[in-house]
């Protein structure tokens, strides 16, 4: 396990040599067949010390809610994009995740200096690193994957109520055995990502 302390290491390390202010950025719902892609940059202030804050994978859904409105106390500098599932079938998963990242780093309210990403490098963005397991490594990092999941997952409760009886409040737009059944039973909604494979075996071909 680490110390709470090592989350800020590399952060702090950036900071020393001149590179500051560090800004983070991640995603929630590449992975998922419904919904959004979300995309979050988040720059923490220096002195900034958020209790609980970790990976999003790590956490509860109520401990993200409280890492989440530390966040918003801390005056940290937050920015989030969108990808809708027509746009992520236009033009495909990747290509909006990684504009994602560079549009959501772009409209942050502060410029940084540096910028790092979870797992891999992101091309067109300023002087920037790609940290493995970043999300466990990097504070900023792990705060901009807290925006991204809490934000999506609101966003996917919104959509349960307006596409009810897929379950998106519970799975999240993610392939479920539950979501599975939903789709077999009732074809996809207007929320699905008709380019994923297991989407596309539910819907109904067009009349020729």
């Amino acid at each position: 396990m680490r110390r709470d302390g090592d989350l800020y290491a590399l952060e702090a390390a950036l900071s020393r040599r001149g590179l500051g202010p560090v800004a983070g950025a991640d995603e929630a719902g590449r992975g998922a067949c419904a919904g959004p892609l979300v995309v979050a940059a988040v720059s923490l202030p220096s002195n900034a010390r958020l209790d609980e804050l970790n990976d999003s994978k790590l956490l509860t859904e109520a401990a993200r809610e409280r890492v989440f409105e530390r966040l918003r106390r801390s005056r940290a500098a937050v920015s989030v994009v969108a990808y809708g599932p027509r746009e992520i079938d236009r033009r495909g998963i990747a290509v909006c995740n990684l504009e994602g990242m560079r549009v959501a780093v772009a409209r942050l309210p502060v410029r940084p200096g540096f910028v790092l990403t979870d797992g891999f490098p992101v091309p067109g963005l300023p002087a920037s690193l790609g940290v493995v397991k970043g999300d466990r490594t990097a504070a900023c990092v792990a705060a901009a994957g807290v925006v991204a999941k809490v934000t999506r997952d609101r966003l996917m409760a919104e959509l349960d109520r307006d596409h009810p009886g897929y379950g998106f409040a519970i799975h999240k737009g993610y392939g479920t055995a539950a979501h599975d059944a939903a789709l077999r039973a009732k074809g996809p909604c207007e929320q699905h990502r008709l380019s994923y494979a297991n989407v596309a075996a539910h819907a109904v071909p067009a009349p020729t």
